[in-house]
Order: C-alpha cells, then sequence, then structure tokens
C-alpha cells in the first residue's frame, strides 16, 4: 500500500483519535496504534532536544 505524510496539528491528530475512538476496536486499533507512535515520536524529539541544550553547558571564548 502506497504511503502518505499528513501535516496535522496536535489538536488535529487529537480529534482524528477521538473520531477512530467512536469506531469498533477491531477495525481501527491497528490504525491507532500507528498514529500514536508515528505522533509520540515527534512530540517526544523536541523535549528531549530542549533538556539536553538546558543541560549543555555554555562555553565562553
Amino acid at each position: 500500500m502506497p504511503q502518505i505524510t499528513l501535516d496535522l496539528s496536535l489538536e488535529q491528530t487529537n480529534m482524528v483519535l477521538e473520531a477512530l475512538g467512536q469506531l469498533p476496536y477491531v477495525r481501527v486499533y491497528e490504525l491507532i496504534e500507528t498514529i500514536g507512535r508515528q505522533a509520540g515520536a515527534q512530540v517526544q524529539a523536541p523535549s528531549v532536544e530542549a533538556e539536553q541544550a538546558r543541560l549543555t553547558p555554555v562555553r565562553s571564548a
């Protein structure tokens, strides 16, 4: 199956997940897991980078 990339805000993604939650679990659980996995990686990445930047000492010249 061809892959596509969507560019959704966090709010829009949550709305899609909420709508999927209204459907029978057996039909949508894999899709919900896939969305959660992909979104989770993107949401966590900026916070990890920010934490690393916070902990990195600034060197003076």
